[in-house]
C-alpha cells in the first residue's frame, strides 16, 4: 500500500458506526491505526467493505472527503457472491484513500432506487457525493481498481 497524500491526510470519512449506529468522522489517514467508535469504543472496521442502508447511504457519499466505492448487490446474486472476494480485497488494499461499502438493494431499496440499477452486481464510485464512474456486471479486482481509480483523479482535480 502507497502512503497517503497530503491531501489525503487531511481527507476525512464520516461513517456510521456497525456496532452503535453513532456516526464518526475518521482521518482518512489513519484508518489502518483502527480508530475506535467516539461512543461505544469498537474498532472501526474499515480494512473490509461498509455495510451502508437506506439511513446511513446517502449521508456516507456525502459526507466522505475520500470516494465511495458502492457495491450494490442481493444476497441470492451468484455474480455477487463471485465478486465478494474482489471487493473485500479492494477494502483492504485502499482503506484510508477510499471508502467501500455495500448497499443490498432487497434491504435498500431507497437508496439504491435513484441510481436505476437494472442488474446485480453494479458498482459505483461517488466523489464529492455525485457518481463518477460505474460497472454493471461481476467484473474481477484490476477492473474494480479502475473505478476506483476514476474517483481518486476526480478528487484530485
Amino acid at each position: 500500500m502507497t502512503a497517503p497524500t497530503d491531501t489525503e491526510k487531511a481527507a476525512k470519512l464520516t461513517v456510521r458506526c456497525q456496532f452503535c449506529e453513532a456516526w464518526n468522522r475518521v482521518d482518512a489517514s489513519r484508518v489502518a491505526d483502527r480508530p475506535k467508535c467516539g461512543k461505544c469504543g469498537k474498532p472501526m472496521l474499515l480494512d473490509r467493505p461498509l455495510k451502508l442502508d437506506d439511513e446511513s447511504f446517502q449521508r456516507t457519499i456525502a459526507e466522505s472527503d475520500v470516494p465511495v466505492f458502492v457495491d450494490f448487490y442481493a444476497d441470492w446474486c451468484g455474480p455477487c457472491k463471485v465478486m465478494a472476494p474482489a471487493v473485500d480485497a479492494l477494502a483492504a488494499k485502499y482503506m484510508g484513500r477510499a471508502l467501500v461499502a455495500k448497499v443490498d438493494t432487497d434491504r435498500a431499496q431507497r437508496a439504491a432506487q435513484p441510481f436505476g440499477i437494472r442488474g446485480i452486481p453494479t458498482s459505483i464510485v461517488f466523489a464529492g457525493g455525485k457518481e463518477v464512474a460505474r460497472q454493471s456486471g461481476a467484473v474481477p479486482l484490476p477492473a474494480l481498481e479502475a473505478l476506483v481509480a476514476k474517483g481518486l483523479a476526480t478528487r484530485g482535480s
